[in-house]
Formats: structure tokens, sequence, C-alpha cells
């Protein structure tokens, strides 16, 4: 299944708040398992110089993770494809 990168606004001078909205999205892609359509909150990564956070979201279609991240109130500015790649323990990359 692929995954979504759902890029959204965190200012800096919050503390915390990365924390409650991980919360938030794992919630919701529980609420959208639970409903029969597989939903899974991977990761988020903050990147607090330019005020951004981005969640990583498995699921079906791009409009699933929307909505996945709307339901987890996380104003979404836009949903993209990602691809992410692993280096292994020989320092090989894997592709997820």
């Amino acid at each position: 299944m692929p995954s979504y990168l759902v890029e959204t606004y965190l200012a800096k001078g919050l503390p915390g708040e990365r924390d409650s909205r991980d919360r938030r999205a794992r919630s919701a892609a529980r609420q959208f398992t639970s409903d029969n359509v597989e939903v899974r909150f991977e990761r988020s990564i903050h990147v607090p110089e330019d005020e951004l956070c981005f969640f990583v979201f498995v699921a079906p279609t791009s409009q699933i993770a929307a909505l996945a991240a709307q339901r987890a109130g996380l104003e979404p500015l836009r949903v993209v494809e990602a691809v992410a790649s692993e280096t292994d323990h020989d320092g090989f990359k894997e592709e997820l």
C-alpha cells in the first residue's frame, strides 16, 4: 500500500504540539481501520526552522490519507505520495 506525506504548518514555539498531533493522527488512522479501511500512521517529521511538519500515512489513496489528516485536525496544506528507502546493515538501500 502506498505512503502519503501530509504537509502541515507547525510554529516552532509550540512545545508538545507535535506529540499531540501524532496522537490524533494515530487515533484517526485507527478509526478508519475500525471502519474496514486500512490506514496506518507511520511517523511525523518536524522541521522547526521552516515551521513545517510532515505526517506519513499508509493508505489506499491520497484522498483517504487527506481525510485521515483532516479527521486528526492537522489542517493539511498538501498531500503527496512518498517513496522512502532505508539503508540496511551492509550499507545497501532497500526500497520500502
